[in-house]
């Protein structure tokens, strides 16, 4: 949009050099405006504004009204769903058979209302490159483990959450509290998981970064009497490993994480059996279509997603204005891979063997 000075002023050069004998479409050329803009500009002799600011034009047809607007905030704003954004709440919407608004029209509203906020004490991620690895077709191929610190009251003292996690579903297939860090603790909670998840002797693998109990002989002589292939991450990389290091954080995000510490190996026992037992079958995972980590391990998340997409099929029929593409995608995925290569890295890879 040109301003109305503008105009005069371009437009007055113009006339300058055709007065002076240069052709208009030269003088156009030079100040930038074509010949029609020129003609368009001048109504009558005189140098009219943009009408465009001035055009009254149409609502949208899947604009959403005050009505439906304000139920937005009220249902994000209850108490059901004041800490849970978007993301969660219109899977969890979705498994009930309601359709409100897409994910992308929530934050709409809720940013226009000015209730889009960072949350957390969590700085901003940092994308790097990653590694080719394994890939999970099915629970129980590809598990991650890692061990985390939990503080206590008293200040130096921690207590070792070890935890066992499966790649494909997510799911916390092992986990325990101790006071110690050994690779002994390590290898009787994977025999323990093994075990408790009848895989004994099939193919698995265990990845894991290279800290002292991973690398214990202790552990890999365990994980050779269960059949167990090992797989580390790349040295001094800390992000090799990053689904373990995600339930992690979320873990300690978790709007209950106790800041002062915990008093005892006892309650941090409590609190992370609590922490699991809301993950495992009320957090909806981001990363497998916001399903819960035990529907997905336990092979429900299939009927889940179909019937998330028949919800949205039915709401597209109801009001056809409110979408313009297809629905959003609620297909199962039937892989997930560790470490997965970004395609810059790969086409540069192919790219060098190539020369």
């Amino acid at each position: 949009m040109t301003l109305l000075a503008h105009r005069e002023q371009l437009t007055g050069w113009v006339q300058q050099a055709c007065n002076d004998g240069a052709s208009l479409y030269r003088s156009c050329a030079v100040v930038g405006i074509s010949v029609h803009s020129w003609y368009r500009w001048q109504q009558e002799g005189v140098v009219s504004p943009d009408q465009r600011p001035l055009v009254d034009r149409p609502e949208p047809a899947n604009k959403l009204g005050v009505t439906e607007r304000q139920a937005v905030l009220a249902l994000c704003n209850s108490p059901r769903f004041d800490s849970v954004p978007p993301s969660q709440i219109v899977p969890i919407l979705a498994d009930e058979g309601r359709y409100v608004a897409s994910e992308s029209t929530m934050y709409r509203v809720l940013r226009a209302a000015g209730l889009v906020q960072h949350r957390g004490r969590a700085a901003k991620a940092v994308r790097k490159a990653k590694p080719t690895s394994f890939t999970a077709t099915a629970p129980n191929q590809v598990w991650m483990w890692d061990v985390t610190w939990l503080p206590s009251r008293v200040k130096g003292q921690y207590y070792k959450l070890y935890l066992f996690e499966d790649l494909f579903s997510r799911y916390p297939v092992g986990w325990e509290v101790h006071e110690e860090e050994t690779g002994d603790l390590a290898a009787d909670l994977l025999q323990r998981s093994v075990l408790a998840q009848r895989c004994v002797m099939k193919p698995l693998v265990l990845h894991s970064d290279n800290g002292a109990p991973m690398k214990s002989y202790t552990l890999k002589a365990k994980m050779e009497a269960l059949g167990i292939t090992s797989s580390f991450s790349r040295p001094r990389v800390s992000n090799d490993n990053p689904y373990a290091e995600a339930i992690f954080r979320t873990l300690k995000y978790w709007p209950a994480w106790p800041r002062k510490g915990f008093i005892s190996l006892d309650e941090a026992r409590q609190w992370v059996k609590r922490f699991i037992d809301w993950y495992c079958h009320t957090h909806r995972h981001s990363g497998i279509q916001f399903v819960t980590p035990a529907q997905r391990h336990q092979g429900l998340d299939k009927t889940l997603l179909s019937k998330r997409h028949q919800v949205y099929q039915a709401a597209r029929a109801a009001r056809p204005e409110r979408w313009h593409g297809e629905t959003r995608n609620w297909a199962w995925n039937d892989a997930v891979q560790l470490n997965p290569d970004r395609p810059i890295v790969q086409e540069k890879t192919e790219n060098l063997l190539a020369a």
